[in-house]
């Protein structure tokens, strides 16, 4: 046990003698001891590491005969505060002083008598700079920076001199960015030129513009931009950050920290900051001062910043921001569909992404409908979309056959018709393509809340046309169709063929089957009659049509009539007289 006691009694031993006899804590502020000093070099950008609520001095001279200077401190993505002092010391150090310990020679002078006068200091996120002239009796110049928010980086650069230093680009009078235009997914910027791009050759020039945009904020300087950058991209990868491994000697830790500041982040090479421009994501980059940002949301708030960039010294300057909230998607128009309403929807224009919206409210405390709709002519690609407070209930194709959509339980109903895309035509008679040939797409519709049976209606159980041959006379001929088990009304149509249209025969003398009952003459209409049946194996009705000449072909047609929905048409039928009889 008394050997395990050595190693920790010789440590214990060696770290009170590395103690100073008097606390850094009760320290006065000119009492610094031995260490390495961080110095500022002159004409070089140093990148500084600021620990939160944590004090960096940085110490500078000036060459002889150096009558005016500059410093200027641009803070990355935080707030910080940051000053210039100027300390006289005496020539010699006094000797008469007793110290507690040995004191080298340096420490000796710092710690002697001077004065120290403060020149400037600032707080905030912009880059602020000092220009004035130098002290002819300062000895040696500090620079205190402090960040009290959080640990952050800053950079540093010492001119020495009057005039621009020629390391920053140079920014125009007026430095803010203009909007010449907003859309729904673009906007167009504008600013002045700045002199360091105007001033030189395009073929000399080293100079870019950089055109960032986020959905956060504006940012005072291309560091802060990156910083976000990089906090983003390390989220979305699930990058973690590592923790400081805990040391076994806390108390030792913290005397150090307060003993000795070593910040090996500190340094002074441009060359990493030019290396980080090839990673900017810039909207636009060059040297035109005109932009515009495209690919955006509809209805959103962007921020714009521009930045100067300095290729060569690897060093940027900020414009200020503007920002900007793209239009809207234009709402199209909602038309209101009357109960029972036959609406022909047309889509004159042809295009792809044609499209329309209906509303529609059906009456009563059920708050049910039937939706009818039928596709017509110009042989395009029809959807239909039903919704109710923005929940899809039903999407459908929409064909040249008829189709029925039950509407239940919503007030209110929207209704989308689009056109999607080119489908083959059918084949008209040349009397029935002049009658669509206007149509291009369409799309026939009916919605009515008189049909309170629940579902979609029956429908035959085939829309064929049958005529007897033996039944076929010289003035007459007999027709019969199936219909259904519900109470409707059915009426039959002719109509006469010419000579071509008859030698031809087949599909081109065949009504169209969207041309309904209202696109007919009344001399075309026969007859109309009710028909029921409740077992719809025996719906069958028959019709004799009378008063027809002898060797004529007809065309005959049949509809459903209801009081709600589309008219249904049954398939065309041509028939021929007998010529003899």
């Amino acid at each position: 046990m008394a050997l395990s006691w050595c190693p920790f009694a010789t440590l214990m031993l060696v770290w009170g003698s590395l103690t100073p006899q008097v606390h850094s804590a009760l320290a006065p502020e000119n009492e610094v001891p031995l260490r390495p000093t961080t110095w500022l070099p002159e004409g070089k950008v140093m990148t500084v590491t600021l620990p939160k609520g944590r004090t960096r001095r940085l110490y500078f001279t000036l060459k002889k005969k150096t009558s005016a200077m500059s410093v200027t401190v641009s803070p990355c993505s935080l707030p910080i505060e940051w000053s210039l002092a100027a300390r006289t010391l005496k020539d010699k150090p006094l000797k008469n002083l007793q110290w507690s310990t040995k004191k080298s020679t340096p420490e000796v002078w710092w710690r002697g008598p001077g004065t120290e006068e403060k020149i400037h200091s600032f707080t905030g996120d912009t880059v602020d700079a000092f220009n004035g002239p130098s002290h002819l009796s300062a000895s040696v110049y500090v620079v205190r920076l402090r960040s009290e928010l959080q640990s952050t980086r800053a950079t540093v650069f010492l001119h020495e001199g009057q005039g621009p230093s020629g390391i920053f680009p140079r920014l125009p009078a007026d430095p803010r960015v203009h909007k010449l235009g907003v859309g729904m997914t673009s906007v167009t910027l504008s600013w002045q030129p700045s002199a360091s791009i105007t001033s030189l050759p395009k073929a000399k020039n080293g100079y870019d513009y950089c055109v960032l945009v986020n959905s956060l904020q504006n940012y005072p300087s291309l560091c802060a931009a990156q910083e976000r950058e990089r906090g983003e991209k390390d989220r979305s990868q699930g990058k973690k950050e590592k923790k400081r491994q805990a040391t076994p000697w806390p108390i030792l830790k913290e005397w150090w920290w307060e003993q000795w500041e070593s910040y090996p982040e500190s340094q002074s090479l441009p060359s990493s900051l030019a290396d980080d421009f090839d990673n900017l994501q810039c909207a636009c980059q060059g040297t035109e001062n005109v932009c515009t940002v495209s690919e955006l949301l509809p209805d959103t708030s962007y921020y714009f910043d521009v930045f100067v960039l300095d290729k060569v010294n690897g060093t940027s300057a900020a414009y200020k921001g503007a920002s900007a909230r793209t239009h809207e998607e234009a709402q199209a128009a909602v038309l209101p569909l009357r109960e029972g309403e036959l609406r022909w929807v047309t889509f004159q224009d042809g295009g792809s992404d044609s499209q329309q919206f209906f509303s529609f409210r059906p009456r009563g405390w059920q708050q049910s409908g039937l939706l009818t709709l039928q596709s017509c002519g110009g042989g395009e690609k029809m959807k239909v979309t039903v919704s109710s407070k923005g929940r899809v209930l039903t999407t459908q194709g929409v064909e040249a056959e008829l189709i029925h959509i039950w509407l239940q339980g919503s007030p209110s109903y929207l209704i989308h018709l689009q056109q999607e895309g080119t489908a083959m035509s059918k084949v008209t008679s040349v009397k029935d393509a002049a009658r669509l040939a206007a149509l291009k797409a369409s799309v026939k519709m009916q919605v009515s809340s008189a049909y309170h049976r629940r579902g979609v209606p029956s429908l035959p159980s085939t829309l064929q046309i049958k005529s007897f041959n033996r039944l076929r006379g010289c003035n007459s001929v007999t027709l019969a169709w199936m219909g259904t088990e519900e109470r409707s009304l059915y009426c039959v149509y002719r109509r006469k063929l010419s000579g071509f249209d008859a030698e031809a025969g087949g599909a081109s003398a065949l009504t169209a089957p969207c041309l309904g009952p209202e696109s007919r003459s009344d001399t075309e209409r026969v007859l109309c009659k009710y028909f029921q049946e409740l077992n719809p194996r025996r719906a069958v009705t028959t019709a004799v049509i009378g008063g027809l000449e002898p060797g004529v072909a007809y065309v005959f047609d049949v509809y459903l009539m209801r009081r709600w929905g589309i008219p249904i048409k049954y398939a065309s039928k041509m028939v021929k007289t007998r010529k003899e009889c």
